[in-house]
């Protein structure tokens, strides 16, 4: 494997095994569900809600373990002046995995949805579903574009490819074994996948570290030998940066499709709560070698290797330290396998966004917006067109983009500051209505967009408490940009900010047209006097508050999907959640 025709052959192995497995899977469950009348829609968007803990681990860790997460580690490891104390994706990550399990994953699975839009259709309407849809639609395409971005430099650093091939092929892979076998064949190509980092990576770090070239990774932790130590430090004006970055992992980490589409698929509320915890594990495990082959690059002096005597850092290619480390510090065989590693976790990352994108899509916009009397085979085709556009749509993405990883960070604050309130008021608030919900919205997007974006060179218009300018100089062209910094935990703010302004607009509306204070004919969107509104699409809600008997439900249209009419007629969304002690699958009982 010493020739780069090696190193195409190491890349074409794992391509070819995950293919297999991916085709594997969708083959083994393609009658998954039949038996229990569940629509095939409804199967590849959850699995038939039979995933079990081996599968359902692995696939929850596999969501968060990918190409951006093993890099970025190591890239913060790296990066003088940050260290390992500012490496926070793997606590921040497993720590959002606890708290969803804690609070989010039972009543969303014992509640019988489908996609993380549905409690707020059934809440706010479906207008609201479709402008929420957006942030998490946009949170899910740049994740994907972003990762093929960074999988495509990656093989350029170790295989003398054409960077665009790598990113086509990789994309045409993931898509196609998604279009084939949905959720499940997700999962299962899942295990092989996080298998393969896991192998890889520890494979290449005892060679790594027995390099003539690095030294001592426990002294360079707390030692000056090649730059600053990378255990890193946090300066005491940076603290409240580092508190709203942790605090958008841990908490803005919970409101993606990617993390509820394998909570709704486990075969019940506890089993997504165990999964959860099980992935949390998983996620600070799979993180260890990435932190050490970060502390390795630290500790190389970079002149007796073949890549020159100028560190990764001065010349802007810090985010490329796992592949470069891999490439000039180890065996070429093991650095092949490594590259293989890279690229499963790339793929097990993009395949679940594109699921999950095309999920929200073909149930909440095209199915319960649009098209109530959809059959179940159209809504399986609007998701493979879908899949298909999405994943194109990513691929194009990070190909013509130079912007991609800037887009990416703004649509997961979007995500944070926009969805996770909602998601808290709809789950936990009782009250609130759409009226409310707009508020929150406009809210969120304003605060988060007035602080600026410097990787996409969006400058701020609101300038919050301790704001400083700063040059940012470019090691390789020499250009000097002026951005601004906010030291100031704008983030989780706009999310408060957010959250507040749901509850209090809320109330307000409540208040008025309740008391008489403004006529009905202003309650344009339905949300506070029109109960029985066709915008209630689900009236589960109404019935839980006892202000309609159940007898008094509109019948169902009569093509309505199975999948549809389970909406309105799951036994454990019709009962208050705390009053069923058991967590059994959900059941269709009116028809």
């Amino acid at each position: 494997l010493t020739h780069p025709s090696g190193g195409l052959a190491a890349i074409a192995l794992f391509y070819v095994l995950i293919l297999a497995v991916g085709i594997w899977a969708a083959w083994k469950n393609k009658h998954a569900g039949e038996s229990e009348g569940t629509d095939r829609s409804e199967t590849i968007m959850v699995g038939g809600r039979d995933i079990g803990l081996f599968v359902g681990g692995f696939t929850m860790t596999a969501t968060w373990v990918g190409g951006g997460y093993i890099n970025g580690t190591a890239e913060y490891v790296y990066l003088p002046g940050y260290g390992l104390a500012w490496a926070q994706a793997p606590f921040g990550y497993a720590l959002s995995l606890v708290v969803g399990g804690l609070f989010f994953a039972k009543p969303m699975r014992s509640r019988g949805y489908v996609t993380m839009l549905d409690p707020f259709q059934q809440m706010y309407g479906k207008r609201m579903g479709g402008l929420l849809f957006i942030p998490a639609l946009m949170g899910e395409i740049f994740w994907s574009a972003a990762i093929l971005s960074a999988l495509g430099a990656t093989l350029s650093v170790i295989v003398d490819i054409n960077i665009k091939m790598s990113v086509v092929i990789s994309a045409c892979i993931a898509i196609f074994y998604t279009l084939v076998g949905g959720l499940y064949s997700v999962a299962y190509t899942d295990v092989v996948q996080l298998f393969c980092i896991f192998l890889g990576l520890w494979v290449s770090v005892p060679f790594a570290l027995s390099n003539p070239a690095v030294s001592d990774i426990r002294i360079s932790a707390v030692k000056d030998i090649y730059q600053s130590p990378w255990k890193g430090n946090i300066k005491s004006e940076d603290t409240w940066v580092w508190i709203d970055n942790f605090c958008l992992l841990m908490l803005g980490g919970i409101p993606w499709q990617v993390y509820f589409q394998r909570v709704l698929s486990a075969s019940s509320a506890t089993y997504a709560q165990v999964l959860s915890f099980m992935a949390a594990a998983g996620c600070l495990v799979m993180a260890i070698p990435s932190v050490m082959i970060g502390a390795i690059g630290a500790s190389t002096d970079w002149n007796q290797t073949a890549y020159g005597s100028v560190p990764p850092k001065e010349r802007d290619q810090a985010d490329m330290i796992l592949p470069i480390v891999l490439q000039y510090l180890c065996p070429p065989f093991v650095s092949f396998f490594g590259l293989g590693a890279v690229s499963a976790a790339v793929m097990s990352s993009a395949d679940s966004s594109i699921l999950s994108a095309s999920s929200m899509f073909a149930r909440n916009i095209y199915q319960l917006a649009f098209r109530q009397s959809a059959s179940d085979t159209e809504i399986v085709w609007v998701m493979r067109v879908t899949i298909f556009v999405f994943g194109g749509l990513a691929t194009a993405m990070a190909l013509l983009t130079g912007t991609v990883y800037g887009l990416w960070y703004l649509s997961s604050d979007l995500v944070y500051v926009i969805i996770f309130p909602q998601l808290i008021s709809v789950l936990f608030v009782k009250g609130t209505n759409t009226y409310g919900s707009v508020a929150a919205y406009i809210f969120g997007l304003i605060l988060r967009i007035g602080g600026g974006e410097p990787y996409l060179s969006l400058p701020p218009f609101i300038y919050y408490p301790g704001w400083q300018m700063e040059e940012r100089v470019h090691h390789l062209t020499g250009e000097v940009d002026q951005i601004v910094v906010q030291k100031f935990p704008f983030k989780t703010v706009s999310m408060l900010a957010s959250f507040l302004g749901n509850v209090a607009f809320s109330y307000l509306a409540k208040y008025l047209f309740e008391s008489g204070k403004l006529s009905p004919k202003y309650d344009f969107l339905d949300a506070v006097l029109a109960k029985h509104s066709i915008e209630n699409m689900d009236k589960t809600t109404l019935v839980n508050r006892n202000t309609i008997a159940l007898s008094e439900l509109a019948p169902v249209k009569p093509r309505l999907s199975v999948q549809l009419a389970a909406t309105f007629t799951r036994r454990d969304t019709l009962a208050e959640e705390d009053s069923s002690p058991e967590d059994s699958p959900t059941r269709e009982v009116l028809d």
